[in-house]
């Protein structure tokens, strides 16, 4: 089972080292890892996405709070609704005889074109993982000739969606 965590951190040099070198020892393997500035000077947020079996998250994130410069940890997975990105950039062979039928494609997904030359066209894909997943198996025929894409960056969803999503939850099980 795949899980996630959004960790926020001291700006300090080797924090994702520690962070990274942490879930390596204890024997899992990190899907995913983002990296960014937040709005408060000096502090970062990790989106790290893990695989592993569930009774082990919550101490990895026991472990988590235990390094120094670690200000948070949240298991997005278990707490509720979360928001999640992928961001992907394709370049897709796109010779003028085919270029109409890759940009309707593109415009299905709603791909940005972030680059056009004559025999390839580099877009953008945002989306959740199966966005991303889909758009580049209906790229798949013209010619995938590059990719290159970040790590999931997620956030918890707030307000009247989370009420929403906590009133569904009670509806659903009063008719069970």
């Amino acid at each position: 089972m795949k899980s996630t965590f959004t960790i926020l951190s001291e700006d300090n040099p080797g924090v994702l080292m520690r962070i990274a070198g942490l879930v390596y020892r204890r024997g899992y393997n990190i899907e995913s890892l983002s990296v960014g500035h937040t709005d408060t000077p000096g502090v970062s947020r990790f989106t790290v996405v893990i695989e592993g079996e569930e009774g082990v998250y919550d101490q990895i994130k026991k472990q988590l709070l235990k390094l120094i410069e670690v200000i948070d940890v949240i298991n997005l997975t278990k707490e509720g609704p979360f928001v999640e990105r992928w961001l992907t950039l394709v370049k897709v062979r796109a010779p003028i005889s085919n270029r109409a039928h890759v940009l309707q494609t593109a415009e299905v997904f709603r791909c940005r074109v972030v680059d056009l030359g004559t025999e390839a066209v580099t877009l953008e894909i945002t989306g959740d993982k199966g966005k991303v997943n889909a758009c580049l198996e209906a790229f798949r025929p013209y010619g995938i000739i590059e990719t290159a894409g970040s790590g999931q960056v997620a956030l918890s969803r707030s307000g009247f969606v989370l009420e929403q999503f906590v009133e569904t939850s009670f509806a659903e099980k009063e008719q069970l």
